[in-house]
């Protein structure tokens, strides 16, 4: 590799993590990505290919394993944590929690035996701050957990729906995090960011069915399908250039960012609204994209319903910038797929 300062990206092959490995050599770092499978992460080494030797691949089969990134944090400068399970169709919670907690123990255990490491970010989720279906009406902050996923969890075992499993995970992966500063206080710095659902234009994506799960509902809506329903009551999203953003800005501001959350969201995003911006952007495909509802589960400013509001200025503050509006972002996506229509 180069002799610039190497960030450790883990599950590289992920659609936030190719944003962040991404993010980061534009950035003027190096990146050394681990993936469990040899070759899943081609297309994007193939994507970022201007970047030669700053970019290396490199196999870590099991996240669980003793000393699993042992090898992979040598001569690292920080670690971008984002190997995890991803989906909403788990049956069991407890292969996922252990992945959940013990791949982030693992990382953080290997972290501890290299001194050149002085940063560990961890991508945690929304989930682990706001419920979905929060009955009262509430303002969330980074004060706020959503430690009830966990409780419920573990009080319904295997009748557990897969969505919370996913978000019991999310909680149990960042409590874990914590648990680990106050317990073995290392010499690195520890930041996690809490993005909500994500879009934006995926590096390395060469087939549509590889679309990020969450950006799926673009590429739906840009081909002339259904508009699908939301992911969730009053979706709300942040572009994934953004979260790889912050993720490098807590890299090169550690001590602004030490013992930080960061909520990332840019708003309510029903699959609606797509139709309603790419219908405006693509008057030639007026015919082919669905008008569903026009304006419908949303306002005009993608702001929050007063009952429920994730509040980012914390975010916004601290690294001088706003999110990217929600009109590029999922212009910005439909432009990245126009290849595939």
């Amino acid at each position: 590799m180069s002799n610039k300062p190497i960030v450790l990206v883990t599950g590289a092959n992920g659609y936030i993590a190719a944003a962040v490995v991404e993010n980061f050599l534009q950035s003027g770092y190096a990146v050394r990505g681990t993936v469990r499978s040899k070759g899943s992460a081609d297309s994007l080494v193939k994507a970022l290919s201007s970047y030669g030797n700053d970019l290396e691949i490199v196999q870590v089969p099991d996240i669980l394993a003793p000393g699993a990134f042992d090898s992979a944090v040598k001569g690292v400068h920080a670690i971008a944590h984002l190997a995890a399970g991803v989906g909403f169709s788990f049956t069991d919670p407890e292969p996922i929690l252990e992945v959940a907690i013990r791949g982030t123990e693992s990382v953080l255990e290997s972290a501890l035996t290299e001194p050149s490491i002085k940063t560990v970010v961890l991508m945690s989720s929304i989930a682990a701050i706001s419920a979905i279906n929060q009955e009262t009406p509430r303002r969330f902050t980074e004060a706020d957990w959503n430690d009830a996923a966990l409780v419920a969890v573990k009080e319904l075992g295997k009748q557990s729906p897969g969505p919370l499993i996913y978000i019991a995970s999310k909680v149990a992966g960042e409590r874990a995090f914590w648990k680990f500063r106050d317990e073995h206080k290392p010499s690195f710095t520890m930041t996690a960011l809490n993005p909500t659902f994500v879009m934006g234009p995926q590096p390395g994506l060469e087939s549509v069915s590889k679309i990020g799960g969450t950006t799926a509902f673009i590429w739906q809506v840009l081909s002339g399908a259904e508009i699908p329903k939301p992911l969730a009551p009053n979706p709300s999203y942040v572009d994934v250039r953004d979260v790889a953003r912050v993720a490098v800005f807590s890299v090169a501001n550690p001590e602004e960012t030490d013992g930080e959350r960061f909520l990332l969201t840019a708003g309510i995003v029903p699959p609606q609204a797509a139709a309603d911006i790419l219908r405006k952007e693509y008057p030639e495909r007026q015919d082919t994209i669905k008008a569903g509802q026009p304006g419908e589960g949303y306002s005009p400013d993608y702001g929050f319903p007063e009952d429920r509001v994730l509040d980012a200025s914390k975010t916004i503050k601290l690294t001088g910038q706003d999110f990217i509006p929600v009109e590029k972002s999922i212009i910005d996506t439909a432009r990245s797929l126009e290849r595939f229509l």
